[in-house]
């Protein structure tokens, strides 16, 4: 049985033991991105392919000393035509991995949830995963949803929280400890994510939910701190030591997780579950450590996971509280 990593540096340390992936990178023209890639290739981490204007990268590449032939340039003019072009070479089995280069988000995620030509998995929801080292915590701690799911009802925290449930056991943490967070730790129907937060605790004690030991409601400092949940009182068997926070919604979630960048010095790997690939979605304000950590996230995953080449077509119908993916697109919980 292999040990749990522990910090983001262990699991760069364990991609040594495997193969490099062939990374595509949309719109690659990033003094960032390049280095990144650079690093990444001299740790046989890496075989790259990038993607947008070919004369500005070849340029900037040369400039941090990334050596790339000229057929791994593929020109584009403009974002849209290079997620577009990134997302077949995934479909086509040219490469591996996605990885957002200078790139909006949105435009991205657009060509990668497209319902004929995107990287969607019939009967599988898409979210995102926050996979954060923070000097102050003993072990790496994974925020969901932050990024993807707008204001996920029950049944999409339920999906969302399986993703991240099975990524820990990827890692080998075979008994994840999640935290379903909320302001109060007591059930209070004027909060809905209180509520929520309550029936994902025994939705994980009856099965609909598999994999971990679920928790909440609980506010941040009882997830994290013992002290604080042993001074309000709470019992539990994941306060202090929580492995997974499973936010309210994607505005609580993405302020959690940069103000614990930006103001306790964490380093925050961003992946994205629950396609046919890994797909890297950096910031583009994100240093070099943070995606260096998120391709070598995106390699054990790859490694461990089996690939759709070319996914089924998803109904495009509209849904109400999930964006940018439908709600009806995605698979309820096996009942």
């Amino acid at each position: 049985m292999k040990q749990e990593p522990r910090k983001l540096k262990d699991l760069i340390e364990r991609t040594k033991d495997l193969t490099p992936i062939r990374v595509a990178v949309v719109n690659a023209a990033q003094k960032v991105v390049l280095e990144t890639l650079r690093d990444a290739v001299d740790l046989g981490l890496t075989e790259p392919t990038l993607v947008g204007e070919s004369s500005v990268i070849r340029d900037l590449a040369a400039s941090v000393g990334l050596r790339i032939n000229s057929d791994k340039i593929i020109d584009a003019k403009s974002d849209g035509t290079a997620a577009a072009a990134a997302v077949k070479l995934v479909r086509d089995g040219t490469v591996d991995v996605l990885m957002k280069g200078k790139i909006h988000t949105d435009i991205l995620m657009h060509a990668i949830l497209n319902s004929d030509h995107g990287l969607r998995l019939p009967g599988r929801r898409v979210s995102h995963v926050f996979l954060c080292d923070i000097p102050s915590y003993p072990k790496l701690l994974f925020i969901t949803d932050a990024a993807i799911n707008i204001a996920p009802d029950v049944n999409a925290k339920a999906q969302i929280l399986q993703n991240a449930i099975e990524l820990c056991h990827l890692l080998d943490i075979e008994e994840p400890l999640v935290a379903a967070l909320s302001a109060v730790e007591t059930v209070n129907p004027e909060i809905p994510s209180t509520v929520h937060a309550a029936c994902l605790t025994l939705m994980g004690q009856r099965g609909q939910i598999t994999g971990a030991v679920i928790d909440g409601p609980l506010a941040f400092d009882n997830a994290i701190s013992l002290r604080a949940a042993n001074e309000k009182g709470i019992a539990s068997k994941v306060a202090g030591k929580c492995d997974i926070l499973l936010v309210p919604d994607l505005v609580s979630g993405n302020i959690l997780a940069k103000n614990l960048e930006y103001l306790a010095g964490s380093v925050a790997a961003g992946i994205v579950l629950g396609l046919s690939a890994p797909v890297v979605l950096s910031s583009r304000a994100d240093q070099a450590p943070a995606r260096l950590a998120a391709l070598a996230l995106a390699a054990h995953i790859h490694h461990a996971t089996a690939r759709f080449t070319h996914p089924r077509p998803v109904s495009d119908e509209r849904g109400l509280e999930c964006a940018p993916q439908p709600e009806m697109a995605c698979c309820p919980l096996p009942r």
